[in-house]
């Protein structure tokens, strides 16, 4: 009978624990839960191989979830809106509820199917499910007019004092048992990927947090600057497919805070990984209110900023051969895991845009073939925070010292020799170049498999890239 069922559309919450969606949908009948793999989706799984194995296995673990539950995972291909309608005819839901997008080009696609979908008769329903505090919770703080912050530090002053809601309520999620049409599930192989053993799931995801909670949380002061110390949370890639909730993060790190036996530095790194944890949902809703920043600058004044498109050493750094032994490193690590470490990230990126005043467009679009993270929101506020034309209010752009970075984070060179195989055998001494405390690095190895020199004189490109910017501004 219409009315009992209602359909949950699953995109970037590959999980049941924990879900407000799922909530929402329960509210209104047993739930019959649906995957829909359209024409956007398989081309950001087709985009990164590493991405399509990891989104396949927690695909495959929420539908044997599913099984334990009496249920099963129905799955269509083709246009969300043809397919949807579909299930909704074959099993009687009076609608649809699926989780909100934060980019730009998903939030418009979210529009129109949704459009779609009421046009049909049918109930169309979007929840917030992957910030720990939706957007408009935090907008309602807001002292001034506007939509939403658009600097971090009045946003995290409201962020931390607001409640994370639970979803936690098993017992009001029902699950539709039905017989109706499905195809197979996803496939790494039809994504142009092969399949691999590391992957998603919730209770992998899970247990990822739960060891960083019990190994490494204390301690992420250090590891959050440190790349050869693996200490950070790891979480990335099964917050951005939903595995596990923000929420659950969250909420997991305030009751460790309540620890009476806490020391003072074990506390302060609790409470950076908490604002890191702020810094995702800050992004999540800039996307949400400024949708054009996925293609333009959020700085107004940036928009007609001339960055380049192309460089004689861009391919170098696609290819972690620039010469500076952090980049490269970093650059390295992406292309051999889909992951790097957050602060050498920062450090590459604005190598990226200051070394050689590149779009941070075109960084972006590289690292989306590499990174295991699905995340596209997050790495647009990222990309324009460090390319100083975001949320990021510095008077100037942060120009990141690569080698004096690397220096400062990596000064055993641990990092640099486990991805950088030429300087494996080569001593410290070696890596400076000469005396003093120069930033650039100077090898000349006769060998052609000799690491290269720098691509670029750091200090020089710096000054350069300040130059036009003070112009630009001032004009």
């Amino acid at each position: 009978m219409a009315g009992d069922r209602f359909i949950y559309r699953f995109v970037r919450d590959l999980r049941l624990d924990d879900h407000a969606g799922l909530n929402a949908a329960a509210a209104r009948g047993a739930i019959v839960p649906v995957l829909i793999v359209d024409r956007a989706l398989e081309s950001r799984l087709t985009r990164s191989p590493r991405r399509a194995a990891f989104f396949c296995r927690a695909v495959a673990a929420l539908d044997a979830e599913l099984r334990e539950r009496g249920s099963r995972l129905v799955v269509g291909r083709g246009p969300a809106g043809r397919a949807i309608k579909q299930v909704a005819r074959d099993v009687g839901a009076a609608g649809v509820a699926w989780s909100a997008a934060y980019d730009g080009a998903t939030m418009d696609a979210d529009e129109r199917l949704q459009s779609e979908l009421e046009e049909a008769g049918l109930a169309a329903t979007i929840v917030h499910d992957a910030p720990a505090i939706p957007p408009e919770e935090t907008a309602a703080a807001r002292s001034s007019a506007g939509q939403g912050y658009r600097a971090f530090a009045p946003y995290f002053e409201v962020w931390r004092e607001l409640p994370v809601a639970s979803h936690e309520h098993p017992l009001l999620v029902r699950f539709a048992r039905t017989d109706a049409s499905t195809e197979g599930l996803p496939q790494p192989e039809e994504f142009g990927a092969r399949a691999s053993g590391a992957g998603g799931g919730p209770e992998v995801a899970r247990r990822v947090l739960e060891r960083f909670l019990r190994e490494s949380a204390t301690r992420y002061a250090v590891a959050a600057a440190v790349p050869s110390d693996d200490g950070t949370s790891l979480l990335s890639a099964h917050l951005s497919f939903g595995a596990i909730s923000a929420r659950s993060a969250v909420t997991s790190v305030r009751e460790r805070l309540e620890d009476p036996l806490l020391s003072s530095k074990e506390r302060l790194s609790l409470r950076l990984f908490l604002r890191a944890l702020a810094r995702r949902d800050f992004f999540l809703q800039l996307g949400w209110f400024h949708p054009r920043s996925e293609s333009e600058s959020l700085q107004e004044k940036m928009r007609g900023f001339s960055f380049t498109r192309t460089h004689v050493a861009l391919d170098a750094w696609r290819a972690g051969a620039t010469g500076f032994p952090l980049v490269d490193a970093g650059i390295r690590q992406l292309r051999e895991t889909g992951w790097m470490h957050p602060h050498v990230r920062a450090v590459a990126a604005s190598f990226l845009c200051f070394d050689l005043g590149v779009d941070w467009r075109i960084g972006r679009e590289e690292w989306d073939r590499l990174l295991v993270e699905d995340d596209p929101a997050l790495a647009t506020g990222n990309w324009q925070w460090i390319a100083g034309v975001g949320a990021d209010m510095a008077q100037y752009p942060r120009i990141y010292n690569p080698e004096r970075q690397r220096r400062r984070c990596d000064p055993d060179g641990a990092y640099v020799r486990r991805w950088v195989r030429e300087l494996e055998g080569v001593s410290m001494a070696g890596w400076r170049g000469w005396a003093g405390d120069s930033p650039q690095l100077a090898l000349d190895f006769s060998s052609p498999d000799g690491y290269p020199r720098p691509v670029v004189d750091h200090e020089a490109a710096a000054r350069d890239f300040l130059k036009r910017y003070r112009a630009f501004v001032s004009a």
